[in-house]
């Protein structure tokens, strides 16, 4: 009976339980089915683009184009400048597997030196690994084409062609327009990631100062790869802004004049136009050569450079300071007729030694018997101290420098170029703030010449020159137009408006006057002028080292070199309607008569007749040996800087600033005059030179001026008289027992 009733069986409820699985499992499927279709929706709809993006990223990668820096021109259109193709290995450190086996098997395709290999493991272990590090920065074709054969052995290592920088001239423009060198990690946080694709930027000259400019923008382009990463073609791109094109206000044929006429002295020399501020030349000597930067300099050539004791890295120009001498002396005789203290037919007498009131011990004048009575033009066409030390005093030290920053010193030119010194303009407050010391009288009479605290740039001294010539201080500029590319037109660069230089024309007239004289006969540096064909302005200066050992003067030609005056010479031509002004400053030259007055003459020879100074032979060794004789001189001979002097009993406070307090240049002749303790102002006297200077015959300058000789001393004494004995001096002026004054310049 079990059994019968196990093997009935109910059709309808199976039925039924069937078609309920079955509706169960195809409900079940056909959910499956619409989230599959629903996730396929998603992918090619909804994400179309982002899956299309990633899908385009493994066959199509944006790679970096970088833009052409742009070039330089000089005032005529000629490059300086420019950019030229080049290879360079960069290796990818994560792709490029065991570095060392890698660079061991590279260096038998290319040459690798230990200093390569060097620069570049001390560059990865600072970069993260997936960065492109430079290996090798110029591959020659051979090379190139011997490691294209071989590419396949060497993973993550790529040859990649780039533009580099290229100077033309070489020495000839290194402390102008500088250099640039290879991006590192200081330039990508000072100017952003980007900055990294560039792969030079500016360190120093124009370079440096106008790198945003010349650098572009970087663009982008989309290539094409296979499963290798190896470009096939180009999909898309983005291009790049090429780098803005500069002309300058520098003229080639002049700037290479100003190196001719210095041979082998050492120095900086700049030139001026005087009515626009624009830079016509501009030199540092010694200089070097700026392509040795541009993608790495070696260990060897970079100890080379700074091991010379000339200093060819140094930028006298806006790093290089010199005290001016007596090429100060026009400006403080135009401060002395805009202030009232002077007019021009006011004279002094120069009795060849000048006094404090109760001090023995004095300045000097360059005759030791004396100018005579002096006016305003012959102090400074025979560079007469005297005139200037009471003339200082009457000003006071404060209306002084008041009107020598007004005149540009004591703070930079604003030259487009960076790190421009400011200098030091003597002043209490500059006095106190260096030695925590109190001013007095004798620094006062020191400053007059331009000696003691006094440190000026060749840019300062060339602008106040300038200003002079055209009556306006204008700012001294070297770029003068911009091109934002090829296509371009040149746009002007905007200048701050000029500053007047004195508020009265005349007195500017009578200065240019003096200057003018000071360029013939009877004027320290007549001889230079002779034969031009143009009328020459000038002022010659001395800027001393040492001047004095103990209380007897010390002939600068009997010193070491670099121990020597540095000689000065500030001027413009043509006088009557100048175009060009300079300021010229040498190293161990001597007097400015005779060492920088004659590169002055060649500068406005090459400017205004186009005729260019020949080469000087070199009378001794040359350049190595006599910098080699430098350095062992500075080895060898003892330092001889100027004591400072010691107050004389009953004084009240130290003495007067160390430094030396000579500020002047011998004239051609000088009339003895009884000596007297004091120099008297004869404010009503008539003036004995009115009358303007007259053109010398237009007969055409010769190449080369020849240098003069020393002048003969205006008597059998030595040209430096030691000082008298000290003697109490009064509280009031403690500053007397400074340095004298004797030593006659040339």
């Amino acid at each position: 009976m079990r059994q019968w009733r196990q093997r009935i069986r109910n059709a309808s409820a199976e039925a039924t339980q069937f078609r309920l699985r079955a509706l169960v499992g195809f409900g079940l499927v056909l959910l499956g089915l619409l989230g599959l279709g629903g996730w396929y929706f998603r992918l090619q709809v909804v994400d179309h683009d982002e899956y299309a993006r990633l899908s385009e990223a493994n066959r199509i990668k944006p790679r970096p184009v970088v833009p052409a820096r742009g070039l330089i021109y000089d005032r005529r259109g000629r490059l300086l400048a420019d950019n030229v193709p080049a290879y360079r290995i960069d290796v990818t450190p994560e792709d490029a597997g065991d570095i060392p086996a890698m660079l061991a098997r590279l260096s038998q395709v290319v040459a690798l030196s230990p200093e390569e290999i060097a620069r570049f493991e001390a560059a990865r272990k600072g970069t993260r690994g997936f960065r492109s590090i430079t290996l090798k920065a110029r591959v020659g074709d051979d090379e190139v084409a011997r490691f294209a054969v071989d590419r396949w052995r060497f993973p993550g290592v790529e040859v990649v062609p780039y533009l580099t920088r290229r100077y033309l001239h070489g020495e000839l423009f290194a402390h102008v327009i500088g250099y640039v060198g290879r991006t590192d990690e200081n330039d990508v946080e000072r100017y952003g990631r980007d900055q990294i694709l560039f792969p030079h930027t500016g360190r120093t000259g124009i370079e440096r100062a106008y790198d945003e400019q010349l650098r572009g923008r970087i663009g982008y382009e989309q290539v094409e790869t296979n499963v290798e990463g190896r470009a096939l073609r180009r999909i898309g791109m983005v291009p790049a802004r090429a780098g803005a094109d500069l002309r300058l206000g520098i003229d080639l044929d002049l700037q290479q004049a100003v190196v001719t006429a210095f041979g082998e002295q050492e120095g900086s020399a700049i030139a001026l136009d005087p009515r626009t501020g624009e830079v016509l030349a501009m030199v540092s000597l010694p200089a070097f050569d700026p392509n040795l930067f541009v993608n790495g300099i070696s260990s060897a050539d970079y100890r080379r450079l700074m091991d010379d004791p000339s200093r060819p890295m140094f930028n006298r120009l806006v790093l290089g300071g010199v005290a001016p001498g007596s090429t100060l002396k026009p400006l403080l005789a135009l401060a002395g007729l805009d202030s009232g203290v002077r007019k021009p037919e006011d004279r002094v007498l120069s009795t060849g030694m000048f006094y404090l009131p109760g001090t023995s011990r004095g300045w000097g004048d360059a005759s030791r018997g004396g100018h005579g009575w002096t006016d305003l033009r012959k102090s400074i066409s025979q560079s007469v101290n005297t005139y200037y030390y009471r003339l200082a005093l009457d000003l006071g030290i404060d209306r002084f420098a008041q009107y020598m920053r007004h005149y540009g010193f004591g703070e930079p030119t604003g030259i487009d170029l960076l790190g421009e010194i400011d200098g030091i303009l003597p002043s209490p407050e500059s006095k106190r703030a260096a030695r925590g010391e109190r001013w007095y009288p004798g620094d006062t009479v020191n400053a007059s010449i331009g000696q003691g605290d006094w440190k000026v740039t060749p840019l300062q001294l060339a602008r106040a020159s300038a200003g002079l010539a055209d009556g306006m201080l204008r700012r001294p500029h070297l770029v003068t137009q911009l091109r934002p590319g090829f296509d371009a037109d040149w746009a002007d660069m905007p200048q701050p408006a000029p500053v007047p230089m004195s508020p009265r024309r005349e007195n500017l007239e009578v200065v240019r006057l003096g200057m003018m004289d000071t360029m013939q006969p009877g004027g320290t540096g007549w001889r230079v002028a002779s034969g031009a064909g143009y009328l020459m302005a000038g002022k010659t200066g001395t800027a001393q080292v040492v001047s004095r050992r103990g209380s007897a003067a010390v002939d600068p030609r009997s010193l070491p070199l670099h121990q020597r005056h540095r000689a000065l010479f500030i001027g413009f031509a043509p006088a009557d309607a100048p175009t060009i002004a300079v300021a010229i400053a040498v190293e161990g030259g001597g007097y400015g008569g005779s060492a920088a007055a004659p590169i002055a003459r060649k500068i406005f020879d090459a400017w205004l007749l186009g005729v260019m100074p020949q080469p000087v032979e070199a009378a001794g060794s040359p350049v190595a040996t006599r910098r080699a004789t430098v350095a062992a001189a500075q080895t060898a001979a003892p330092a001889m800087t100027a004591p400072p002097a010691i107050a004389a009993p009953g004084t009240a406070g130290p003495p007067a600033s160390a430094g030396p307090a000579i500020g002047h240049d011998r004239p051609a002749a000088a009339s003895p005059t009884a000596a007297s303790p004091t120099a008297a102002v004869s404010p009503g006297a008539p003036s004995p030179s009115t009358a303007k200077p007259t053109p010398p015959s237009p007969t055409p300058a010769s190449p080369s001026v020849p240098r003069p000789s020393p002048a003969s001393p205006a008597s059998p004494a030595s040209p430096a008289s030691p000082a008298s004995p000290a003697s109490p001096a009064s509280p009031a002026s403690p500053g007397a027992a400074g340095q004298a004054a004797g030593a006659a310049g040339q």
